[in-house]
Formats: C-alpha cells, structure tokens, sequence
C-alpha cells in the first residue's frame, strides 16, 4: 500500500485528489494539510511515503517545506503538484529534493502513474513541464523570467513577500533573523531591478507565478 499525504491550501483541490485517489488500487490518502508548515510537522507521525504538495501556501511555502521534509527524511518522495509550469519553480523545487513535478492540470491517469513511479524510487517529471525545462536550457529558447536570477532561498523569501509576509514572519518561518530577511529583500529588488515589493508582486502575476486572488489589498 502506498500512503500519499496531500498538501494544498485549497479545500476543494484536496477534495478533487481525494476522489481521483480513491479510485487507484493500492494507493491510500492516510493525511490533509493546508499549509507547508503542517506538512513538516505531520510527516513526523503519519510518515507518508509520498506527498503531494502544492507551491504557494500560507504560513511556509511547497518550496521551504520540500527542503526540510527532504532533509530530515530523504525517504518521503515528494511530487509537486502546481499551476506552475514555468522556469523558476520546477528547477529550484527538484533542486530542493522533490522528484516529481505535475501540474493540476494533468491526467488521473499520470497523476497515479507519477505516484506509483515515485514510490518506487524513480523520478516523475509531466512532458509539458519537462519541454518548459528543455527550451529554457537551449540558447534563446525561452523568454526566462526574472526570478531565475533568484536562489532558493531568495525565491522563497520573494514568494512570502508577494503573499503580504512581513519581515518577522518569514524570518520565524524560515529560521532566519530579521536582518538576514532585509538582505534577502535587498538582493531580490537589487537582481530583478524593481524597488519594492509592489513591483515584485506585479512581475509575479506577470510571469504566472501569482494569482492576483492571492495577493494583499495593499499590492
């Protein structure tokens, strides 16, 4: 039996890959999360051995929950499972340690396809992700975005900001000091040439790495 955690912040996401799920033999939803911060804490105890996990979530994000989950138990694979299909999640969240990456659009039938593959120590990337990927090593074969400057960390930092995160809270969520926090924000607008993250929050909506439903009133 293959026991798959779902992580998404959206009810209904979950309630759609529920139904999906109960469907493949040998395949058992044994947990729900709502944020990535949940997520880190329930693989402790429900040890799942795979995860699907969404990007952009309160409290901590796809991206920082994949490190430390991946961290602390290279064991759990973790498929993500996003809107985002575009440069820079994919690179920097397989670079983080997931080994699956779909986007919510795919099939059932390569959702059940991706988890069996994972589960069995292999790596599931969806075609049109893996295109996105191929054409944007080529010389001149992608636009790129902005963000691909970013690192990790940096890209972490700069999808909380957009969210309406302060400076406290992403630097308690990230282990982090404020004044670390600062210096990311600096090296963010400082990289992608903007000035504040009202800038930064457009340029995301622009690239497709935001819905504007999710952004704060005040960008």
């Amino acid at each position: 039996m293959i026991k798959v955690l779902l992580v998404d912040d959206h009810d209904i996401v979950r309630t759609g890959l529920k139904l999906v799920i109960e469907q493949m033999d040998g395949i058992n939803i044994i947990g729900e999360c709502r944020d990535g911060k949940s997520a880190v804490e329930v693989v402790q105890t429900h040890r799942p051995d795979v995860i699907l996990m969404d990007v952009n979530m309160p409290k901590m994000s796809g991206l920082e929950a994949t490190r430390r989950i991946t961290q602390t138990d290279p064991s759990v694979k973790i498929i993500i499972l996003t809107i985002h299909a575009e440069n820079p999640f994919p690179r920097n969240l397989l670079d983080a340690g997931a080994v699956g990456y779909l986007t919510k659009g795919c099939a059932a039938e390569e959702l059940e396809k991706a988890i069996r593959k994972v589960a069995r120590g292999h790596r599931y990337v969806g075609a049109d992700i893996a295109q996105q990927m191929a054409l944007a090593m080529l010389p001149g074969g992608g636009e790129g975005s902005p963000f691909d400057s970013l690192s990790m960390r940096e890209l972490d930092v700069a999808m909380m900001l957009v969210r309406g995160k302060k400076a406290k809270e992403i630097a308690y969520v990230l282990g982090l000091t404020d004044r670390t926090v600062a210096t990311y924000k600096y090296r963010i607008l400082e990289k992608m040439g903007i000035r504040n993250e009202v800038e930064l929050t457009h340029v995301a909506i622009r690239h497709g790495l935001l819905d504007a439903k999710e952004i704060s009133p005040i960008a």
